[in-house]
């Protein structure tokens, strides 16, 4: 058993990563309070901290958070149902509803969907909550993202996204808002939220904004099971299988996105012979069960990904074909970070100087402000069309707005490959500079 504090810290740390959402999903369950269950599922954190660097990290450390968390859960019921006990003897209306004995609320039965981490996603994503909300404290609450992560995600200050969340529990308790699911036809109003919500934790998981690892496959197996269980639960909504079919598409890269030493290896560098076979296969049938009934934005950034998967090589890329996909992609789902990925992909396909006029046009956005992979494409541009000293400063100012260590040592590789293909008089362009490639 190891004692070392430092280990044991490191081990809690990747424990948490991976038990904390499902912790706060089935402590919301037993509370009925989603803002509660975080206060205990943080509680446990805190114990867990003072208690294995001190004796050693668990045989089974994720039964112990989940045991610990439980008897927090019971602890704060007792309390509540003595609270509302002495407010009935001083004749005072109790405020609080008598809860289920120990033994129901540690057996209830699941509803309808059974599963604890669709149900928080569900409470979460009420429309009594902006839709920014929803996603933000979903994000928090099971994507187990940090704060600022969660801003990264959504091109914020880190302030505004630690209000969206704060507010977002305090409506929730001020509305009532019970940890149950809504009824069917509830669900079908809330689905492009939680749509939203298992997207953006995948793709936390495929290109991480911070720390030192380039990828979290942790976030992207628990967003396809997500995926797969909704589309389980909504057998003819398009855009459940086209989202299903994003994300594995994209995750069959994941085996060769690192190198043994864990450091990230560019799309055209990557021995497509790494890529998971099983997960394309379940990618495209999804796509095509997609466009069979309608399909939208989900089920176009499939098609995107289909292209990649079905080239045998890099060269073999239908550049062409997903430059037309992004035109109908930025239809359907203006965005300039749609714009962005548009502008590598027409210059993949062959015209450097419209991509880099798309990119000239997105410097005023707001949005992309502080977003490393503006510069990175317009440094890409810059260097295609010739002008080098811009592109390097480009890059240098993209290793400076990162804050992976993997993808800012890529940018400053890139920067000094500049001057070094200058002075040989050739000209690389080893991988266009989009988070999703």
């Amino acid at each position: 058993m190891y004692t070392d504090p430092a280990a044991a810290r490191r081990v809690l740390e990747a424990v948490w990563r991976i038990e904390s959402a499902r912790l706060v999903a089935s402590l919301a369950r037993l509370v009925g309070d989603v803002g509660l269950a975080e206060e205990l599922a943080q509680d446990t954190l805190v114990i867990a901290l003072e208690q294995w660097p001190r004796d050693g990290i668990p045989a089974d450390p994720g039964p112990w958070l989940r045991a610990t968390a439980k008897h927090r859960a019971i602890d704060a019921v007792r309390r509540r149902q003595r609270y509302a006990e002495k407010l009935a003897v001083l004749g005072t209306d109790a405020v609080l509803q008598q809860r289920d004995s120990e033994d129901e609320l540690l057996d209830r039965l699941d509803d309808h969907i059974g599963d604890d981490l669709l149900r928080l996603i569900f409470t979460a994503a009420h429309p009594v909550l902006s839709s920014e909300a929803r996603v933000a404290l979903t994000l928090r609450l099971l994507g187990g993202l940090s704060t600022t992560e969660i801003a990264r995600a959504f091109l914020i200050p880190e302030a505004t996204a630690a209000q969206r969340i704060v507010r977002a529990k305090r409506t929730l308790a001020a509305a009532g808002v019970r940890f149950t699911m809504p009824t069917p036809a509830e669900t079908m109003d809330r689905v492009n939220t939680v749509l939203s919500v298992v997207y953006l934790i995948f793709n936390e998981g495929y290109a991480a904004t911070s720390g030192a690892d380039w990828t979290q496959p942790a976030l992207c197996r628990e967003a396809m099971r997500l995926g797969r269980v909704l589309a389980g639960l909504l057998p003819d909504e398009p855009e459940v299988h086209g989202l299903v079919a994003l994300m594995e598409l994209q995750a069959s890269r994941l085996p060769a996105r690192t190198d043994q030493e864990g450091r990230p290896v560019l799309l055209e560098d990557q021995d497509r012979r790494r890529w998971d076979r099983l997960l394309i296969r379940r990618g495209l049938a999804a796509l095509e069960r997609a466009e069979s009934l309608g399909g939208g934005p989900y089920t176009v950034q499939a098609a995107i990904a289909a292209c990649h998967a079905r080239s045998h090589t890099a060269a073999d890329t239908d550049w062409k074909r997903i430059a037309a996909l992004y035109e109908v992609l930025a239809y359907l789902q203006p965005s300039p970070v749609v714009r962005l990925n548009q502008a590598v992909a027409v210059s993949k396909a062959g015209d450097p100087m419209r991509g880099l006029m798309i990119v000239e046009a997105l410097g005023a956005e707001r949005a992309l402000r502080g977003y490393p992979h503006l510069p990175a494409v317009r440094g890409e541009l810059l260097a295609q069309v010739g002008r080098i000293a811009e592109a390097q400063v480009e890059f240098q100012r993209a290793a400076e707005l990162t804050r992976n260590e993997g993808e800012r040592t890529l940018f400053r590789a890139r920067r000094e490959s500049l001057a070094s293909d200058q002075g040989h008089g050739t000209l690389k362009s080893p991988w266009p500079w989009s988070k999703n490639q």
